[in-house]
Order: structure tokens, then sequence, then C-alpha cells
């Protein structure tokens, strides 16, 4: 009999830009793969069934109790053997909705891409959100985790009925980052030779902060500037914000960018200016393009980020420390080269090619386990 396999995220993007190579697997594997997910339909991909399920971000939306109703439904009918859920929204619902489904239960793989608290969340945030993940735990198996806090949570209050496994993520592409553009590539987006350029990739939100880093920008030197690449919620008020203090020749939002290696090889410094992450893309992929990292102290980037060997950590929400590490570097060019050089390398054990191995020799255990 066929074997079927569920995964479920937020949005069709993140299975598109994390999951793909997961996908293909179990379906070469011989599962019957179903995706579930909001926003547009962009991961078809080695799917054989889509079903759109259109969640709304705030976690007490109505709604997302009625589509919980709804996937049960589908669960129930459809008896997946696997069911692997992402991003912290969708793992909530969709494991509320395997507890409304039946006594015939489903084998469940949390894959955490970072809760949304930590060791400085305020302690109601912080026992609200480790409430929702302890409430979930009874149909959860395992739980991936991608930093060291995580993991400590996660053991810590019990949040897997069989394993919690550290993974270094979902594995990255590195591939793109290795070239340097020349002279004219730089002058298309309007940088000049003079120029010093920090880049950030994010979604426009109050967790990513883009606010701090405009603000910084107005005490250092005039020949930095600033990409901050993304779309989100926030990115008409920090437009705003940058035209206010008459930033508009110094910081640049170039949009939501598909393939943002172009302004990662045309950088100097790749910024962070999070409340908290997960293990974070962009952190990595600034280091596979040689970029040295000046990010805020937050779980995540403490994974990613040894101070004085491969970048700087300033507490978050402080400018005057955000500005001397970049000032540090801007003065030192060289130690920003040696750094760079580190990156490459040490990025590395968080490739595809060296994560896919990892995580694929783990689903083959689980699935032994199932038989």
């Amino acid at each position: 009999m066929l074997k079927k396999v569920l995964y479920t995220a937020s949005t069709f993007s993140h299975l598109k830009n994390f999951h793909l190579p997961y996908l293909k697997f179990f379906q070469e594997n011989g599962w019957e793969v179903t995706v579930m997910a909001g926003g547009e339909n962009k991961s078809t991909s080695y799917a054989d069934v889509v079903l759109s399920i259109p969640f709304e971000k705030k976690m007490m939306s109505p709604r997302n109790f009625i589509l919980t109703g709804k996937m049960a439904r589908i669960i129930k009918k459809e008896h997946y053997d696997i069911i692997c859920t992402h991003t912290a929204l969708a793992a909530f619902f969709t494991r509320l909705a395997i507890m409304l489904s039946g006594k015939k239960k489903p084998f469940v793989i949390n894959t955490s891409h970072g809760y949304l608290f930590d060791n400085k969340s305020t302690l109601i945030k912080k026992n609200i959100m480790l409430l929702a993940e302890k409430l979930m735990a009874p149909v959860t198996d395992v739980v991936f985790t991608m930093n060291k806090q995580d993991t400590e949570i996660a053991i810590k209050h019990r949040l897997a009925k069989k394993d919690v496994v550290q993974i270094k993520g979902m594995g990255v592409d590195f591939g793109r980052f290795g070239k340097l553009l020349d002279k004219a590539a730089k002058e298309k987006l309007g940088i000049r030779e003079e120029n010093f350029i920090l880049v950030y990739a994010a979604e426009f939100s109050k967790r990513k902060n883009q606010k701090m880093l405009i603000n910084a920008m107005k005490d250092l030197p005039e020949n930095i500037r600033l990409f901050l690449l993304g779309d989100g919620s926030l990115l008409e008020d920090c437009k705003e914000l940058v035209k206010s203090l008459g930033l508009e020749t110094r910081v640049f939002f170039p949009g939501y960018i598909s393939d943002i290696s172009e302004y990662y090889q045309v950088s100097d410094i790749c910024v962070s200016s999070s409340r908290i992450e997960g293990l974070p893309f962009n952190i990595m992929e600034g280091m596979a393009a040689g970029l040295p990292i000046v990010a805020s102290k937050v779980k995540g980037h403490e994974d990613l980020i040894t101070v004085g060997a491969n970048g700087y950590l300033y507490e978050y929400d402080h400018i005057d420390q955000f500005q001397a590490a970049v000032m540090d570097l801007y003065k030192n060019r060289e130690k920003l080269t040696e750094i760079g050089q580190k990156n490459r390398l040490s990025v590395q054990q968080y490739s595809l090619n060296t994560v896919y191995p990892e995580i694929t020799n783990l689903f083959l255990k689980y699935i032994r386990d199932l038989r």
C-alpha cells in the first residue's frame, strides 16, 4: 500500500524555499506527497496533491480555527503515515487538527525554524507560547530544532514524545554566492567604487527591527550605503522614516528579490537587527558570499557567529554597539577581508550537500520505525 506524507507550512513560498529537496526525496522513495499551505501557490514541484489552507497570521483568528476543522477532516480521511509541520503557526494548527482527527494518529515531525520566544522574552509571552507547544507535545513524535537554545527548551519541557534532534537548518545551495561582480555590475545597482555597502535581507516587521539600522545610518560615514531587501507590513513605515531623516540617497529598498546573490556579492558587511531567530538563511548566505557579519546578540545568530572570528554580536537594539562594530570593519579592510575568507569555509557545514544526507537519513530511520 502506498505510503503518504503530508507537509504543512504557513505559506507555499516557505515550502518552495526550504523543502523541495525533501519533497523530492519522499516522492523518489515511492511516497505520495501532499503539501498544505497558504498564500500564492508556488510549490507544486514534487507534490502529488496540493491543498490550500489560507492561514491568517493572528494566532487567535477565528478563521484559523475553522480551517483547523477542515484540516482535521482531511487528515482523518487520508490516513497520512507521516506529517511534517513547519512554521510556528501552521505547526500549531496542524497538530491541533491531528488531535481532532480521531484515534489513529500519524507519526509527526515538527521542525522548529525558531521558537518565537527565548530566555529574554517577557514572562507572559514566553509562558503563552511555551504552553501552546506543551499542549501539542502529545501528538509530536519528533522535534527538529536549529539552534542550541531551542534544543534546550524542547528537551527541558519534553516537547517531543520520542526525540529532539538539532539539525543544521534545511541546507542552503551556496553555489551562486561564489562569483564576484565587476565594476559595471556594481554601477548597474547604483553602487560607486567609494561606497561601503551594508546588506540586510528580511521581511519588514517589528521582529526584524529594520528601523534601528535606518536610525544608525545617521551617524555613520556619508559613503556607507544600506540595502534593505524584502517586503512586509512595515516596509512603508521604514520608507517614511528614511525620508524624515533625509537618507534617501543612502538607504535603498530593492523590494523582494528572488535571487539576492548579486546584492551580497557587491556588499562589504552582512548585517542583522533581528530580535529572535532560528538559524537564519540570510546570515549563512552572507557568510557564503565572503562577508563578515554584524548581528544582534540573539539565539540563532549566536549559533553562527563567534565574536572575533567571523563577525560581531551587539546587544539587541543598541545603536552605538552596532555602529562601533561597523566602524571597526570600515577602518580595517584587511580584517574585513580575512573574516570574509574564513566565513566562506566555515559556512559549508550548513550547505545543502552536507545537510541533505543528514536529514534524509533521519527520515529513513523514522520510516523504518513505522514498520
